[in-house]
């Protein structure tokens, strides 16, 4: 198992306010009822994601190929954290029967990612979009989902114990909780008994090769339900849960998140910005977005997060540029620069052969003027300095 170091944490000696209090009135009350169960690292869970700042929500994705999911976090009796996971319907055409978090495409009347997330998980498990009964917490920087999607998570916490869910049975069939912090350990958060298979692992995982060089290693955590017929917690909802995980408690997980050689999110999604048959590349030429110019956006700002003093040791892998310089998003973005920068050199050499035929034309004019001045008799010395300018 690989170790993890992690940063200091500069701001544990030092004061600082309490981000909580950007809460509006009605909500601090709320979250001030709740201060007497939530323990102190729940507490600091919820301080750290609303202090969290996402570098990459900047860029605008293509509407059809966006989407947002709703993580929907609430305090437990011993004050623990808890994320709200769904199983989805059989009948569902896509992932039926998977354990999901409340989320979807993006809707012409959406706004923003918290617009879509809150308005998916209200139609599916009714989860009333009251921002200030469930206020917003962070939103964290887009996964890619299948190469094609573009998925945002939310983050939100629920306050008001007393709010029911309603579920879209065409939709969802039940919803549970795990704890949050059970997403970075690899030991059951739970007895054993409740798997049909105790010797089951709690935690394993899955690699595979990625097209652009490296590997990209997928997570999957029992529910304790199997039993019931829930499904684990995997691929892309255990990668999001994992990363919110980190930086609420702001520690890596107990085992290895990905191979050093793995591409980022970032570096997948740029990747996928880059390949000509990519549906997300074919919806930013259909939208007239510039997908050359959005994935180096995308790379550079993942360059700034590997320098940023908050960054999580866990969170560099793929970050130390061995794969862009390997692998395929290298060539992508080598040919555009190549491009741009023969372009530039064409400029500079149209530029220059303008110049030197200004300078030409000005030495023909000097000379004439020079030869002039000399056959002129009275002539004073500053018109003929002023002829040699």
């Amino acid at each position: 198992m690989t170790a993890h170091k992690m940063p200091a944490d500069k701001s544990a000696s030092a004061p600082r306010q309490s981000c909580v209090l950007t809460f509006s009135k009605p909500t601090a009350e709320l979250f001030e009822a709740a201060l007497p169960t939530l323990k102190e690292e729940s507490k600091q869970c919820i301080e750290n994601l609303l202090s969290y700042r996402a570098r990459c929500t900047q860029v605008k994705f293509p509407r059809r190929q966006s989407a947002a999911v709703l993580v929907p976090l609430f305090i437990g009796r011993a004050g623990d954290l808890y994320v709200l996971l769904s199983r989805r319907s059989a009948s569902l055409r896509q992932y039926a029967g998977d354990t999901a978090l409340p989320g979807g495409k993006v809707d012409p009347q959406d706004s923003s990612a918290e617009d879509t997330a809150r308005r998916e998980a209200f139609e599916e498990i009714g989860l009333i979009p009251d921002r200030e009964r469930v206020p917003l917490l962070c939103v964290m920087e887009p996964f890619i989902a299948g190469n094609k999607m573009v998925v945002t998570p939310v983050v939100v916490l629920i306050l008001d114990n007393t709010m029911q869910p309603s579920l879209n049975q065409s939709e969802v069939t039940s919803i549970f909780s795990q704890p949050l912090a059970s997403f970075l350990t690899s030991s059951f958060p739970f007895h054993p008994y409740r798997v049909p298979d105790p010797s089951v692992p709690y935690h394993t995982t899955i690699e595979w090769e990625w097209s652009g060089g490296g590997r990209i290693r997928m997570h999957r955590f029992l529910t304790g339900r199997e039993a019931d017929g829930v499904k684990p917690v995997s691929g892309l909802t255990a990668s999001i849960l994992i990363y919110i995980a980190v930086w609420g408690y702001r520690r890596a997980p107990d085992f290895e998140f990905q191979p050093p050689n793995a591409p980022t999110q970032a570096q997948q999604i740029a990747c996928a910005l880059l390949t000509p048959s990519s549906p997300l590349r074919l919806a930013c030429v259909r939208e007239g977005i510039d997908t050359n110019m959005m994935a180096t956006f995308i790379l550079h700002t993942l360059q700034e997060l590997n320098s940023w003093p908050g960054m999580i040791e866990w969170d560099k892998s793929g970050q130390d540029w061995r794969l862009p310089t390997e692998g395929l998003i290298s060539q992508r973005i080598n040919v555009t620069k190549q491009e741009k920068h023969d372009n530039a050199d064409e400029h500079k050499d149209m530029h220059k052969e303008r110049q030197e035929r200004r300078w030409e034309v000005g030495d023909g004019a000097k000379s004439g003027e020079s030869e002039d001045a000399g056959q002129r008799s009275g002539q004073n010395k500053r018109k003929d300095g002023d002829a040699k300018l």
